[in-house]
């Protein structure tokens, strides 16, 4: 995908909102710097069970975690957990609630009465210096600072109005944790990888870090009409429950086995439900291959979404992708790099495809970026 040079382009309008989004300043700074004092009187709670949650407890003296699912009794990290219901209502609460659902999170503190919660933003600014901003945050700046034009070319490259929206929308919500950015979206996992555009129908499925079995089951009662789904996944604990959920489904082909840029061997974290992935520090040692070597039929519609592992997989599937020209559904919400090294790379095998940008959450995860071929438009 071309980038725009610097010592060519104006202010460009996304790239000017996103500046904007980076220069910001919280509003409830008052709140905000109560939280830290140790003269306050008021309970300190937090939302939010993560590694933003864990630098606040080291930093201030927190009564509670709230956390409606939690049995009496429990805590976390030695904090206790509360449920929402019995958080005093003068109570400071931190929401630290940023991969899934902030904006309702703080919707339902509101509804309870809870009026002082605080965001990210507001916490980071208010420390002092002492809470560092979020990963996702550190990780976005950093790119969009050396990678500029990439982006502005990707906006520019984006199929239609909803995709450029949505790239706009996630892009300042990971340039600062400001859940407002945020509010007009709906957590829908369900929807995710198929989207009407794809006009899906008789297809070869491959579903490349196929979980429990979820999305396959999505797709199968879907698309009753598929030809035949090939279904990989390396986690044995995984796979059980894949095989045990879509029993009743016919022409599923179980890979037992993850895919990469080669075959071989590789370490996995095989514990973490739905993240699980390929790590140095994995505990387990997973066989990979690649989608060429494995599958030798064409194949009509990828899914992909590996935890970060995404371009290696693509790379091993370069022969199905240039020779087949099949849609594509392809998780760039791990790292922020992804969002233009993935389309640069399917640019280097197929240069027709239309690129659309859909979100299904209120957070930084479950971003996907498809390739439509034009064909079908």
């Amino acid at each position: 995908m071309e980038s725009i040079s610097p010592e060519s382009q104006k202010m460009h309008k996304f790239e000017q909102l996103l500046r904007e989004a980076i220069d910001e300043r919280p509003t409830n700074q008052l709140a905000a710097e109560e939280f830290f004092s140790p003269a306050s009187k008021r309970k300190r709670f937090v939302i939010g069970k993560n590694e933003q949650s864990a630098n606040l407890a080291k930093l201030v003296s927190l009564a509670g975690v709230i956390d409606d699912y939690a049995s009496a009794g429990t805590n976390w990290n030695g904090i206790p957990l509360f449920k929402t219901a019995d958080v005093p209502k003068d109570a400071l609460i931190a929401n630290c609630s940023t991969s899934i659902s902030p904006v309702d999170v703080s919707k339902r503190l509101d509804s309870a009465g809870l009026l002082e919660v605080l965001g990210i933003p507001e916490l980071v600014h208010a420390s002092r210096g002492r809470l560092s901003t979020p990963w996702f945050v550190e990780d976005m700046r950093s790119n969009f600072s050396i990678n500029r034009g990439e982006w502005i070319a990707l906006y520019d490259r984006l199929a239609d109005a909803e995709s450029k929206q949505t790239l706009l929308d996630v892009s300042r919500y990971r340039l600062s944790a400001n859940a407002a950015y945020m509010q007009g979206y709906k957590v829908r996992m369900e929807e995710q990888y198929f989207e009407d555009f794809l006009s899906l129908n008789d297809e070869v499925f491959v579903d490349a870090g196929g979980y429990n079995g979820d999305t396959t089951e999505i797709f199968c009662s879907r698309f009753p009409d598929y030809r035949r789904v090939i279904f990989f996944e390396p986690s044995k604990l995984n796979m059980a429950a894949a095989r045990l959920r879509l029993e009743r489904f016919p022409r599923i082909d179980f890979h037992a086995e993850g895919l990469s840029d080669r075959s071989g061997e590789l370490y996995f974290d095989p514990d973490a439900g739905s993240a699980s992935a390929v790590s140095e520090r994995g505990s387990v040692s997973i066989h990979v291959t690649t989608l060429d070597e494995s599958v030798k039929t064409p194949v009509s519609f990828i899914k992909m979404d590996l935890e970060g592992w995404e371009i290696k997989a693509i790379e091993g599937s370069a022969g199905h992708i240039r020779d087949a020209r099949p849609k594509l559904a392809l998780a760039v919400y791990h790292s922020a790099k992804d969002f233009c090294e993935i389309p640069a790379l399917i640019d280097s095998l197929v240069s027709d495809y239309e690129i659309y940008l859909r979100h299904y959450t209120q957070g930084w995860s479950e971003t996907v970026m498809y390739f439509v071929p034009r064909v079908l438009r």
